[in-house]
């Protein structure tokens, strides 16, 4: 989304039903405020409240939007992953910054599926 909105495509977004049955000014705009609120910084995120009054009204002029909080730019490569019982800890390299960082994801809720 973030790729797409920097180089003036958030249409392509769209599936191509809604884009031929849509203001798309208003969908454009709704990609506008689901941006400002996945920011990075958590201060430059609008409330709840404005975001209520940026979709309502769209006299409201909005602000550009930052870079996202999860955007990496590139894909990164993944290295390999190694299971530890409630976890799986995979390091990946980040090829825009050169380094590499583990990353934890816990497994609680996970459970095996066996194919018929």
């Amino acid at each position: 989304t973030w790729r797409l909105w920097t180089e003036n495509k958030a249409t392509e977004l769209l599936d191509e039903t809604l884009r031929e049955s849509c203001q798309m000014r208003e969908a454009v705009r709704c990609i506008h405020v689901g941006l400002l609120c996945v920011q990075e910084d958590p201060a430059l995120r609008p409330t709840m409240s404005s975001v209520v009054l940026m979709l309502s009204s769209g006299s409201f002029t909005l602000v550009a939007p930052s870079t996202p909080a999860f955007f990496v730019g590139r894909s990164p490569m993944e290295f390999g992953s190694i299971s530890t019982g409630s976890s799986v800890e995979t390091t990946k390299l980040d090829a825009s910054k050169g380094g590499s960082r583990a990353q934890s994801i816990s497994s609680a809720d996970f459970s095996k599926l066996d194919a018929r």
